[in-house]
């Protein structure tokens, strides 16, 4: 057997689990912290979500994710990484009930890799300059292989607690050893400008409804606002400015549609002083006002 029929071997043993444990749901949260398996019989709408710190494979199908304005596809032959949380668009590009999109989504632990690369002894190159927040890598056999390792520890949740470390481990290292290991290496190297400006990403995720004041945050990371600046939009393909008007209509859209908060309270809770520029920026990003957004997301019961 050569090497692409081992691959596609491997990758339908990957489904197969997938679908095992998501044929009457879209997004089953397992009981392996961290690990979300999803399940989509037809292509979906480009909607908007904050992609978490993670590892995305896809077993069965095709996705797009867009940041800002570049687009990453990754299919079965590819992972998708996230080595910081950001705010995104996505979509389900290929599905269907014959074959159905089948794909899962690991959360990184920052500090296990940190451990993992002084454990290691693994040598990165010494650029600290900033690099693009997500990324599109080749998958490998041994990669796939130890999700599916991963997977079977459903079928016996007992040893879930015992053995799934070991195995999340083990793929960490691997991603350490792939060409995006650089990426995972920066933001955990403090002083790095992956680093400093993922501490500032974390500081705007917590205060979005405050007005920004982009000397402050550069200061903060220690950088002259010129250099923040460069380095902030190469990681987020985004300026700050547009990356926390992001942050505020995704919560925005949660808000409305979780909580049934009307479009007037939404406005002022997210950090906005006027309605009618609410509504404009909302229905630039959404494709539509914020009324008429939310009762087709509840219609079609896309949240």
């Amino acid at each position: 057997m050569n090497k692409l029929e081992n691959m596609a071997l491997l990758t339908q043993k990957l489904a197969m689990q997938i679908e095992k444990w998501t044929h009457d749901t879209n997004q089953f949260e397992t009981q392996i912290p961290g690990l979300t398996l999803t399940h989509w019989t037809s292509p979906t709408p480009i909607t908007s979500h904050t992609h978490k710190s993670g590892i995305c494979l896809i077993a069965q199908g095709e996705k797009r994710v867009i940041l800002g304005e570049e687009s990453f596809i990754y299919d079965a032959n590819h992972f998708l990484i996230s080595s910081i949380e950001l705010p995104v668009m996505a979509n389900i590009m290929k599905a269907s009930n014959e074959k159905p999109f089948l794909g899962l989504v690991m959360e990184l632990d920052l500090q296990e890799i940190s451990q993992l690369i002084v454990d290691s002894e693994l040598t990165f190159n010494s650029d600290l300059n900033a690099q693009k927040g997500i990324a599109v890598g080749k998958l490998s056999e041994p990669l796939v292989n130890a999700f599916i390792r991963l997977l079977t520890l459903l079928d016996e949740p007992d040893s879930i607690k015992i053995l799934a470390p070991g195995i999340k481990r083990e793929i960490f290292y691997r991603l350490l050893i792939t060409e995006q290991g650089e990426r995972l290496n920066q933001i955990v190297t403090a002083g790095s400008h992956s680093h400093q400006i993922a501490k500032a990403i974390d500081w705007l995720k917590n205060n979005y409804i405050k007005s920004l004041n982009i000397n402050e945050l550069a200061s903060c990371s220690g950088m002259s606002k010129s250099a923040f600046y460069t380095h902030f939009k190469t990681m987020t393909s985004m300026t700050p400015l547009q990356f926390q008007k992001k942050l505020r209509l995704s919560e925005a859209r949660r808000l409305m549609l979780t909580e049934n908060l009307g479009a007037t309270t939404t406005t002022f809770r997210v950090g906005y002083e006027s309605p009618s520029q609410f509504s404009r920026e909302y229905s630039r990003l959404f494709g539509a006002p914020p009324a008429t957004d939310i009762k087709m997301l509840k219609e079609t019961d896309h949240i």
